[in-house]
């Protein structure tokens, strides 16, 4: 699978541990950037150049990486058809995916070291989505909110 990764400053510093993980479990990882430290730099700017990688059809998910994970998450989800989750635990990034459908992986690099993220990116890549009648239920009424906001008919 192919993945779009962005690292902003704060995340710059598990940038080879999240490319390195994608590409020992066979996955393709195309980096984003950031392609040096910068602490200058912001995070919207990776969050963007992911999704719209994912969007534009030439990654099929993503993962993002900024001090907290927060930032990257929120500013990711602002774009349609995006569903990002921050997950610093195992559970979560698989979940995301198996239960969510989640597209995006959020990481905090100044939350969890090293091994954790390339345990996080492991199970985030590697998960599928179930496809169970109650989560295809439950993403449903997620489409509809994000298509008609608060007019949604849930």
């Amino acid at each position: 699978m192919r993945f779009a990764c962005g690292f902003d400053h704060g995340g710059y510093p598990l940038r080879e541990t999240v490319l390195e993980a994608l590409r020992s479990d066979g996955h393709d990882p195309v980096d984003l950037g950031a392609s040096e430290l910068d602490p200058g730099d912001d995070y919207p700017d990776f969050a963007l150049a992911v999704v719209r990688a994912i969007r534009g059809g030439d990654a099929e998910r993503g993962i993002l990486v900024c001090g907290s994970g927060a930032g990257v998450a929120v500013a990711a989800t602002k774009v349609g058809g995006i569903r990002a989750a921050m997950a610093h635990d195992t559970y979560t990034a698989a979940q995301c995916v198996e239960h969510d459908d989640c597209n995006v992986l959020a990481l905090g690099a100044r939350v969890i070291g090293p091994e954790i993220a390339a345990e996080l990116v492991a199970a985030f890549a590697n998960a599928v989505f179930s496809g169970e009648e109650r989560h295809v239920r439950r993403l449903a009424k997620v489409d509809a909110i994000e298509r008609d906001g608060l007019d949604a008919r849930l």
